[in-house]
């Protein structure tokens, strides 16, 4: 059987165009996982190539990266994902990038009028949060959130 070759983590970070220290970061939460060769020195499967750009594009859609790893835990170890690998997390992700899609049209469409913070400094802040009902269920804009008004 011929040795693995993998790639070096200088490949890597060529490849991704993430600093080396970025990749190393990403090992230790666990979002990909290197295995060492005969010298010593760590070697990435080219499958990590695509587990990385997932992480960069998860990062930019607002994902945390401990709701990343729990994706990627979901994809097979030892072995390039497939493409039905792949429907399977973007499926989670989709109901969640549509979440966030109707909250920052909603901060859209409401951003000039009362974001439910309670400070009542708009004169129909009065209207739609009457004695800063708002906050009493906690701080923020409490309407951008989520929260309805209460009718």
């Amino acid at each position: 059987m011929a040795p693995r070759e993998g790639l070096s983590i200088g490949a890597l970070a060529a490849r991704t165009g993430l600093a080396v220290s970025a990749i190393r970061y990403y090992e230790a939460q666990g979002l990909i996982r290197p295995w060492r060769n005969a010298g010593g020195q760590r070697r990435f499967e080219r499958a990590d190539l695509r587990r990385l750009s997932f992480v960069m594009i998860a990062q930019q859609f607002g994902f945390t990266l401990p709701e990343i790893r729990a994706e990627l835990d979901r994809l097979p170890g030892g072995r390039t994902p497939t493409k039905a690998d792949w429907a399977l997390i973007s499926a989670g992700f989709r109901a969640r990038l549509s979440e966030k899609i109707e909250t920052l049209t909603q901060l859209r469409d409401k951003l000039d009028g009362c974001i439910g913070c309670g400070c009542l400094s708009l004169p129909h802040c009065a209207l739609y949060n009457p004695r800063d009902r708002a906050g009493e269920n906690g701080v923020g804009p409490r309407y951008l959130l989520g929260e309805k008004p209460a009718p």
